[in-house]
């Protein structure tokens, strides 16, 4: 039985698992995101965040701490470099993963593991948080006749400029039309 018992072995024996999520951590460091078996996603998930959590303290002790793990200098690098500034205020929860469905070979349910601060194209797809419109709704009619004085408002604002002479007659001439008649008059 397996009471009490949080790991999962994932089918290995102990040196092969470590060497396993520690190239798996190192992929995810460099890449940000990697897309492999559920499982393993949530294997890595626990093995990566209190690495993460290590990286926020920049210091010699928790770098050879980190290093002992990942076995890989450039990743040590990156994650005390590029990934700790950015999540430093973040209290945790610095991965997520998203299943992304089933393989082809052996139908094992896939999904993406990635760094939360780290996804562009979610970031640029959400709206910044924006000060909220009002929510009621109006009809078109009532758009269209909030919109009409607004239209009316500066002719409105010109004829006050103008001087109240000009302004008094409001009637609008139209052009007469000359007959052919009277075209040859005017020559």
């Amino acid at each position: 039985m397996r009471h009490n018992k949080s790991i999962n072995h994932l089918s290995r024996k102990s040196g092969h698992r470590k060497a396993l999520l520690a190239n798996m951590a190192v992929s995810l460091i460099e890449h940000k995101r990697i897309t492999t078996t559920l499982a393993k996603a949530k294997a890595l998930k626990m093995y990566v965040e209190p690495l993460v959590t290590k990286s926020k303290e920049d210091t010699t002790h928790s770098r050879r701490i980190v290093f002992s793990y990942l076995k890989n200098k450039e990743a040590v690098k990156e994650l005390f470099g590029t990934i700790s500034p950015k999540i430093a205020s973040r209290p945790g929860g610095y991965t997520r993963i998203l299943k992304v469905g089933f393989r082809h070979g052996d139908a094992a349910e896939m999904a993406l593991i990635e760094f939360v601060d780290f996804n562009e194209a979610a970031l640029a797809s959400s709206p910044k948080k924006e000060a909220k419109k009002s929510s009621t709704r109006r009809s078109r009619s009532k758009k269209s006749a909030e919109a009409a004085p607004a239209a009316e408002a500066p002719k409105a604002e010109e004829a006050k400029a103008e001087t109240p002479v000009e302004a008094a007659p409001a009637v609008e001439e139209t052009p007469a039309v000359e007959t052919p008649a009277e075209e040859k008059k005017a020559e």
